[in-house]
């Protein structure tokens, strides 16, 4: 039986992700563009490959009832050829049960471990027979962390951590959205057209595209929310300056931070400058943006960025953002290295890449960066502070790190702006002064966000 190229695809970018660590997102481009797959083959691969590292934890589940050993033990070309039949068996409901198994046996053959074909035709087949069974087991009980770590998917740490911050009640929801297809949505550069012009050109072209129906601040003036594909249309617009792939949850920061034209604006850790470029268009290119970014590729980005979005008064800095910057800015935004956990829909690998180990490190870096963005305040500025995860540790802790600093004498005095007053439906349930954007619940990307203000200097 000759494999499909969509299949030979998925299976080199799911082994190039677990046993070489490959980013899937690059390990799936660069074999799709090497093998030449376009169209549907491409798009199928692609959700054959996303989808089997996404669901890595409910096969491995799967693999140790079926088999009654390890996952950790087998071949790695087996480990994966049975992953891949297995999220095709039990979440790919077009592929016929003999096709997933046959082409997931040729998948062992052709990958030199044909001694084991027998051992994945047998565990696949049953998977096939006690199909509903299977799920049921699998996929029908989240009413613990243990439980909920198998049916959705995830780390066990993560499920525990959720489940503690958040309770079963907003974990189970909050680790399903993990597997739902992230927001497609777009950010128009109002320097060259506005939202409505952007909507019509869309939809002439065939987008489905509308303005965001939701509530302030997940709905900014320059977002626009695409049902399906993006064609051809929206990157030959994006290549031209008029638009940039961005949540809403990444927009809303943005809004909260409110630049006006004029201010002098500090963002810090700005790659790849989706937010720098924003806040540029915020203030109609007038003022001046200092972007700070400590790694030369992402420096680079930025730079870019600027580049198609036509910007004159953005300055991109390559320098580590605990770094002492001269103080004086308007507005100062922190939105920095962060385990990403309100992003792991748009990344199928990013789950498995996490540790609480990493939260740690990524907090206290967190919290040096906060403390050197304070000192780059004038008095009365502004800050933002946001992270695209749903992790108190990255969110409302850090907060109360600074505070507690600035009340010891060791930063400047802060006060805290009431989002949550603002915006009562986003209000963080540990600290309702901040914002926990959440991708169940709002369907975009999770941001925690805090704002606050330095307090003015009585001698001025």
């Amino acid at each position: 039986m000759r494999i499909t190229p969509a299949r030979e695809l998925a299976f080199e970018v799911v082994r190039a992700s677990f046993e070489r660590d490959a980013h899937t997102d690059a390990a799936f481009r660069e074999a799709a563009d090497r093998q030449g797959l376009a169209g549907r083959e491409r798009a199928q691969a692609q959700r054959l490959a996303y989808g089997t590292v996404q669901r890595r934890g409910t096969a491995d589940a799967a693999i140790e009832r079926l088999a009654q050993r390890s996952p950790r033990l087998l071949d790695p070309p087996v480990l994966a050829a049975l992953r891949l039949g297995l999220y095709e068996l039990l979440f790919a409901d077009a592929t016929p049960d003999h096709a997933a198994v046959d082409q997931a046996v040729e998948l062992v053959k052709g990958a030199g471990a044909a001694h084991a074909a027998g051992f994945a035709n047998a565990v696949l087949r049953r998977a096939g027979r006690e199909g509903e069974e299977l799920k049921a087991a699998l996929l029908g009980d989240d009413s613990t962390p243990e439980a909920a770590a198998v049916a959705h998917s995830a780390p066990l740490w993560l499920a525990r951590m959720w489940w503690e911050e958040l309770g079963g009640e907003g974990a189970r929801p909050l680790l399903a959205a993990c597997n739902e297809p992230a927001e497609r949505a777009l950010r128009v550069n109002t320097l060259c057209l506005d939202r409505d012009a952007a909507l019509a050109a869309l939809r002439e072209a065939g987008v489905t595209a509308s303005a965001p129906d939701a509530p302030w601040p997940l709905a900014p003036p320059e977002s626009i929310v695409v049902e399906g594909g993006f064609g051809e249309a929206v990157p030959a617009r994006v290549e031209a300056g008029e638009l940039t792939p961005q949540s809403r949850g990444s927009a809303a920061v943005v809004e909260l931070l409110d630049p006006r034209p004029g201010d002098h604006v500090l963002d810090l850790c700005a790659g790849p400058g989706i937010k720098s470029g924003q806040i540029a268009a915020r203030m109609d290119d007038r003022g001046e943006i200092v972007a700070v970014e400590p790694d030369s590729e992402r420096a680079a980005e930025v730079a870019a960025q600027a580049e198609r979005l036509g910007l004159r008064g953005l300055t991109v800095v390559e320098a580590d953002a605990r770094d002492p910057m001269p103080p004086g800015f308007d507005r100062v935004l922190v939105d920095p290295p962060c385990s990403d956990l309100g992003a792991l829909a748009s990344r199928p690998d990013a789950r498995w890449r996490k540790s609480p180990r990493a939260l740690e490190r990524l907090a206290e870096l967190q919290g040096e960066i906060l403390l050197a963005a304070v000192g780059a305040l004038r008095p009365g500025g502004t800050l933002v502070y946001s992270t695209c995860t749903v992790s108190r540790r990255e969110g409302e802790e850090r907060v109360a790190a600074l505070l507690a600093q600035a009340e010891a004498g060791e930063a400047p005095p802060l006060a805290v702006d009431d989002l949550g007053a603002l915006a009562p439906h986003l209000a963080s349930p540990q600290d309702p002064r901040c914002l926990q954007i959440r991708p169940d619940r709002d369907r975009t990307t999770g941001f925690f966000v805090c704002r606050m203000r330095k307090d003015a200097d009585p001698d001025e």
